[in-house]
C-alpha cells in the first residue's frame, strides 16, 4: 500500500519485509567496518568511509556522517560524543547479533538537535537515512499528561519492526514521530504471555485492549483466535494498527481489509469507541479509536473474551488490579496483564 506519510513504498507486505532478514544489513566480502569510540567526540579531520560497491556503509561512519552536518550546521558544537547525536533506528527493526552495514534509506535518526536545514542536508547527502525527527521530552503517545509527539523535519519516518511469534513473524509499521517505540528482541515476553493465556483459555474473542499498533493483538489472530478487537484511546496508534492488518493479511485468515479512516482524519484522543477499521473472512478482526473503559458494551460474547491490558505503569501493583477490576466491573470478560 502507498505510506499514508510520504507516499511511497515504505510499507510492504509481511513476505516482503521478512524475505529481507538477516541478509539486508549483512556485509559482502569488501565491506570494511572501522568501529568509532561513541563516548568521544568525532576527531575533527575525520572523514567517513564512502558506501561500499554493494550499496552498503557500516553504521558508524554513517552516524559520523550525521554528526558531521549536525557540527557544520552549528546544531552541536563537536565537543559531544559521536552517541549524543541522536538514536539510529534500523527499517526493518529486528534483533541484531552484530553493527549492521546499511544500505540506502534504511535508518532514521531521532535526535534533539537538528533544525529544519540541517535535518534536510541529512537526507540529501546521508544516502542511508530515509528521515529526521526531532525529539522532544515526551514520549510519543498518550500519557498521563495527554497525547505528545516528536516533530518529522525531513524525509518519512515509517519503520517496520519484525517480532517472532511461535507460529510465524509479525511485522510492526510505526509513525516513529507520534508512536511509542518498542525495540524487538529474540524473546518477547508479551508475545508468549499472550499465546499462554490463549492456550490456557482458548477464547472466541480476543481483545487488545491498549493494542498501541497492534502487535499483540496480530500476534492472537496469527495463533488463530476466531475474533480479534483492537482499542486505544491514542488515534495514530489505532491507524496504524489498522495499516498492520493490512500488511498482514497474507498470514491471517481474512479475505478483506477496509480502513474507514484517513490519517489526517484521525483526532489525537476519543473517549467514545468507534469503528475505523475491519478485517472479515474466517477470521474477524474490529479496530475501535476509543477509551478501553467503555469498549465492552461493544463485545458481542463477552463471556468468551480474554483481554490484554498492557498498560504503561504496570509496574504499579495497584494500578494494575484497578484496570482489572475496572474492566471485568464494565463486563468485560476475563483479562490479564502480559
Amino acid at each position: 500500500m502507498q505510506c499514508p506519510v510520504c507516499g511511497g513504498e515504505c510499507v510492504r507486505d509481511v513476505e516482503e519485509i521478512v524475505g529481507m532478514v538477516p541478509a539486508v544489513f549483512s556485509p559482502c566480502g569488501e565491506c570494511r567496518a572501522a568501529p568509532l569510540d561513541k563516548a568521544a567526540p568525532l576527531p575533527q579531520n575525520y572523514e567517513p568511509a564512502a558506501p561500499c560497491s554493494c550499496g552498503r556503509r557500516f553504521i558508524d561512519d554513517v552516524f559520523a556522517a550525521i554528526y558531521l552536518v549536525l557540527r557544520e550546521e552549528g546544531a552541536i558544537a563537536g565537543t559531544e560524543p559521536l552517541r549524543a547525536a541522536g538514536t539510529p533506528v534500523v527499517h526493518p527493526g529486528f534483533a541484531l547479533a552484530a553493527p549492521p552495514f546499511l544500505p540506502d534509506r534504511s535508518l532514521v535518526l531521532l535526535s534533539p538537535y537538528p533544525d529544519r536545514r540541517a535535518a534536510e542536508r541529512i537526507v540529501r547527502e546521508v544516502p542511508e537515512v530515509r528521515g529526521v525527527v526531532r525529539t522532544g521530552r515526551a514520549v510519543p503517545g498518550l500519557g498521563r499528561d495527554g497525547p505528545a509527539a516528536h516533530e518529522l523535519l525531513s524525509g518519512c519516518d515509517v519503520q517496520a519492526n519484525i517480532f517472532p511469534t511461535s507460529i510465524g513473524e509479525v511485522v510492526v509499521y510505526k509513525e516513529l514521530s507520534r508512536t511509542h517505540i518498542e525495540f524487538p528482541r529474540p524473546f518477547n515476553p508479551k508475545i508468549r504471555a499472550v499465546e499462554r493465556e490463549i492456550g490456557r483459555q482458548a477464547p472466541h474473542t480476543f481483545v487488545d485492549a491498549c493494542c498501541g499498533a497492534g502487535t499483540l493483538g496480530i500476534a492472537a489472530a496469527l495463533a488463530g483466535v476466531p475474533e480479534v478487537v483492537f482499542c486505544d484511546a491514542h488515534g495514530p496508534a489505532t491507524f496504524w494498527t489498522a495499516v498492520n492488518i493490512q500488511a498482514n493479511r497474507g498470514s491471517l485468515l481474512v479475505d478483506e481489509v477496509a480502513i474507514h479512516a484517513e490519517r489526517e482524519r484521525v483526532p489525537e484522543v476519543r473517549d467514545e469507541p468507534v469503528l475505523i477499521a475491519e478485517a472479515w473472512g474466517d477470521q474477524h478482526l474490529l479496530v475501535y479509536h476509543g477509551d478501553l473503559a467503555r469498549l465492552p458494551p461493544l463485545l458481542e460474547r463477552p463471556e468468551r473474551s480474554l483481554a490484554a491490558l498492557d498498560i504503561f505503569g504496570k509496574e504499579d501493583p495497584d494500578a494494575c488490579g484497578g484496570v482489572l477490576s475496572a474492566w471485568r466491573g464494565a463486563g468485560g470478560g476475563k483479562a490479564f496483564i502480559p
